[in-house]
């Protein structure tokens, strides 16, 4: 997640909706069921497209953990390197983020039983919105008929990771690939029960023990985005929210 300017309707107030909110809302829990099985089915692939390193892991991590475990394909294409994440920071320069950010997406993935290199495109972090169509282009040749492919919602609030909903849904429509997108920002900015979310469309992911741990331990990989910058004065970007989030026994993708 980045520090950037969410659209006006969607802005987040503080450290966003609380987890506590959502855990008290009774229809998060009753959202329809589905199984790893049903989302990524034998013979399919799962493509995850990360806007930015730690999107993935922060998305779906407990089903890539899941999915690792049953020996189950998977790809993962990284849009940016997440090297806007602390501007004008003297602690965490493009320079260092360039490496760092990478080095800990491959250390979260590993702790989630992923041992594989994402695909990096390298496109600017930051500056997604517009590029939809290059975005697309891009990542045409890298899909297949039976993937499924798991992106940011559409209407997620940060400009990254609606573009890159908007450009996975394009590449999927024209290669037949099963779209699903799955809410990153929207948990900060909407209120439980909010109207502009498609509840109709939501499924709810439950993740297994060992799912769950590995998905807490590879949000910890993400040191970068964990820890304040003193150069700067601003707080991590991963929010406790964001992290009290990961730790749920449980995913919900919308279909």
């Amino acid at each position: 997640m980045e520090v950037v300017a969410m659209k006006d309707d969607r802005a987040i107030r503080g450290d966003g909706t609380s987890e506590a909110e959502w855990q008290s809302w009774t229809g998060l829990h009753p959202l329809r069921a589905t199984t790893v099985e049903a989302l990524v089915p034998a013979g399919s692939r799962a493509v995850v497209v990360a806007p930015h390193p730690d999107d993935e892991v922060l998305a779906v991590g407990g089903l890539l953990a899941q999915l690792a475990r049953r020996g189950a394909p998977i790809r993962v294409i990284a849009v940016t390197d997440g090297t806007a994440s602390h501007r004008g920071s003297r602690v965490w320069p493009v320079e260092r983020l360039v490496r760092e950010r990478p080095s800990e997406s491959r250390e979260a993935l590993h702790r989630l039983g992923v041992d594989i290199e994402p695909i990096r495109l390298g496109l600017p972090d930051g500056s997604l919105a517009g590029l939809e169509g290059l975005l697309a282009d891009r990542l045409l040749p890298l899909l297949e008929r039976n993937d499924v492919v798991f992106s940011t919602w559409r209407r997620d609030g940060h400009p990254d990771h609606e573009a890159t909903g908007h450009a996975c849904a394009f590449a999927a429509a024209r290669t037949g690939a099963k779209l699903v997108e799955v809410p990153v920002w929207a948990w900060h900015w909407a209120a439980p029960g909010d109207p502009r979310l498609p509840w109709a469309r939501a499924r709810r992911l439950s993740l297994d023990t060992d799912a769950s741990r590995r998905k807490r331990c590879a949000v910890q990989a993400f040191a970068s985005q964990l820890e304040a910058d003193a150069s700067t004065g601003r707080a991590a970007v991963l929010r406790p929210t964001t992290v009290e989030r990961a730790a749920r026994p449980f995913e919900v993708v919308f279909t």
